[in-house]
């Protein structure tokens, strides 16, 4: 069971989700999260930094750190 609270385990699951149109992911931050997508993201890039997210969901939080470490290099 993680220990994680609920509004980590949906960023996390709204993660592992495909968008299909522009701004579709923006407006499920909205709608299901209720946040803005500036603070999601910073909430995000916390949460892949939390040994409790990846014990919770090993392949999406890799897989995001991977694409962060990727665009960090690139600058």
């Amino acid at each position: 069971m993680s220990d994680l609270g609920a509004r980590e385990l949906a960023i996390l699951a709204l993660e592992r989700r495909g968008f299909g149109g522009p701004g579709a992911k923006e407006r499920a931050i909205r709608e299901e999260l209720g946040l803005v997508p500036v603070r999601y993201y910073q909430l995000l890039n916390a949460l892949l930094d939390d040994p409790r997210a990846l014990a919770s969901d090993p392949v999406t939080v890799n897989r995001l750190r991977r694409v962060r470490d990727a665009r960090r290099s690139e600058r």
